[in-house]
């Protein structure tokens, strides 16, 4: 494994990355695909299928074993003493950028609690994909509290109208602050309350299949 600790922004959040994390990426895409065919990701924002794991599942070990060996980068990162796990799936973006509703267009959060953190495993992944992390313009705003939660969506609903597609760097309405570029079997550790978007390039395969289209894992943890 090779460890890195990156700083995005004025806020300097943190993000970590961890390079040949799992040693063996085609084990747990053969995992992933296993499970297949993936659901709608009903009930969120995600552009496309989500496959939770479950205790019973034969990911489940794979989801202990990430979290095991994340635990001393989530540790030195965040200064946290321990952990939660909240939920645990793959997930694999399909949706054709014409389809975006308008909250899909623009960066989002994951929560506007600081101790609730994003563990994502690149898996199968295309070239030029990866995760980006923002700024609003016109507010500023790079990591999401309760304080300023309302200034930023209200600003989010007015801008979000005029954007196209998958958010391609910095627009009008947001401004790059960092990027993480897909790595097959790279692991990537940030706060859920920064902004933050999936790099699809224009060109990407949006196939449902776990062995052609994006895949990755996406371990969501609560911090103490």
């Amino acid at each position: 494994m090779k460890p890195e600790l990156r700083r995005f922004g004025s806020s300097q959040s943190p993000v970590v990355v961890v390079d040949g994390f799992s040693g063996d990426v085609g084990a747990i895409v053969d995992l992933a695909a296993g499970m297949a065919p993936f659901a709608p990701g009903s009930g969120t924002y995600y552009p496309g299928l989500r496959q939770k794991i479950g205790e019973r599942d034969p990911a489940w070990a794979y989801v202990n074993r990430t979290l095991q060996e994340a635990a001393p980068f989530i540790g030195g990162g965040f200064d946290a003493d321990g952990f939660e796990l909240l939920e645990a799936s793959f997930s694999m973006v399909t949706a054709p950028p014409a389809s975006l509703v308008p909250a899909q267009r623009a960066p989002h959060f994951d929560s506007t609690d600081p101790n609730y953190l994003a563990v994502l495993h690149y898996l199968s992944v295309p070239s030029a994909s990866g995760t980006a992390f923002f700024r609003q313009r016109t507010t500023g705003i790079e990591v999401i509290n309760t304080a300023n939660l309302d200034r930023f969506v209200a600003a989010a609903r007015r801008e979000s109208a005029g954007l196209a597609g998958y958010i391609q760097g910095s627009n009008e309405a947001f401004e790059e602050i960092g990027r993480v570029e897909a790595v097959p079997d790279r692991l990537l550790i940030y706060r859920g309350n920064l902004l933050h978007s999936g790099i699809i390039p224009p060109d990407m395969v949006l196939s449902p299949d776990p062995r052609r289209g994006r895949l990755t894992a996406n371990l969501f943890i609560l911090a103490r």
